[in-house]
């Protein structure tokens, strides 16, 4: 079996797979640390995802998990961090906010411990993970899904290749939405604070990590530029020394760009393709594949078993 893609949606769904005794081998076309998954700022919320009533359950699903991981924090590098979700209501939001442990609404939006997660350690626990398992790791870029489909001895690929679903599938309906996030040296903020709507291409957040404090942020569609734009790293910092005044003068200690593979719906499904293979797609999970990972990893691995 192959899983193609080694961002935190195909890690994860190698690993579920592995543990059940699968021999799996994950292509990567390069190491995990350099995905958009360790751009990201990683606080669990399904956010820019679709659709939302299979998104709370795969949601709350991965939150069951990122508890566990959190009492090993600087293992997995996952930890369960305080913080408030500006100017929402629980009446906003779909069933699956209900069974979020601990979430309520307060003057200020919505409060809540939820796992907020460090993404390039938490990559690498999960590499090790997989190996640990008896996975194995490949580096290799693909022109095409047929490469994997095709491969001597291969009866089942798993598809998580993220916006490189845009041209592996094909499927056009895969799309970037470009983040960008200026990284600080904390001025001793160790709450997270979002003020992130659903639409709008300027967001406002900020996230206390291990290696400084994330701010953000962007979600620009349709844009594929991995460059910083100095004028708008300028203006995440000032959006948030709004929120807490002690951000303005951080030292800032370095730039991040991703391009959140966005759909119009997460495409997790099964094809039988020549030979009687089986395909499963796993990708399109826009700005919370981080929060959905296991929940989708469960998911695939159901339809890899029929």
């Amino acid at each position: 079996m192959i899983v193609v893609g080694g961002g935190v949606i195909g890690l994860t769904t190698a690993v579920v797979l592995a543990e059940q005794g699968r021999r799996v081998r994950v292509w990567q076309r390069e190491p995990a640390e350099r995905t958009t998954s360790a751009v990201a700022g990683a606080l669990w919320w399904p956010y820019r995802i679709e659709p939302e009533a299979l998104t709370g359950e795969w949601a709350l699903a991965s939150f069951s998990v990122y508890e566990a991981l959190a009492e090993r924090p600087g293992e997995t590098g996952v930890r369960m961090v305080e913080g408030v979700q500006a100017g929402q209501r629980l009446d906003e939001l779909g069933p699956w906010a209900a069974r979020v442990p601990g979430l309520r609404e307060t003057g200020e939006g919505l409060r809540a411990r939820l796992p907020l997660i460090d993404m390039p350690v938490h990559l690498g626990w999960l590499r090790e993970r997989f190996l640990a398992a008896g996975g194995v790791v490949e580096e290799r870029s693909v022109e095409s899904l047929a490469e994997a489909t095709g491969a001597d001895g291969v009866d089942v690929v798993v598809n998580c290749t993220g916006l490189g679903a845009r041209d592996l599938v094909p499927d056009p309906a895969v799309r970037p939405v470009r983040g960008q996030l200026v990284v600080v040296e904390n001025p001793g903020i160790t709450t997270w604070f979002t003020a992130a709507g659903h639409s709008g291409s300027k967001t406002t957040y900020f996230f206390p990590q291990p290696g400084g404090l994330i701010l953000g942020g962007t979600a620009e569609e349709d844009e594929w530029s991995l460059v910083p734009d100095p004028a708008v790293a300028e203006e995440i910092v000032r959006r948030c020394a709004v929120v807490r005044p002690a951000i303005a003068g951080a030292r800032v200690l370095g730039h991040r760009v991703g391009l959140r593979p966005a759909r119009d719906a997460v495409r997790l499904e099964r094809e039988l393709v020549g030979g009687g293979r089986v395909l499963v797609h796993n990708y399109g999970h826009g700005g919370a594949g981080v929060t959905v990972a296991w929940g989708c990893a469960a998911g695939a691995a159901r339809l890899v078993g029929g």
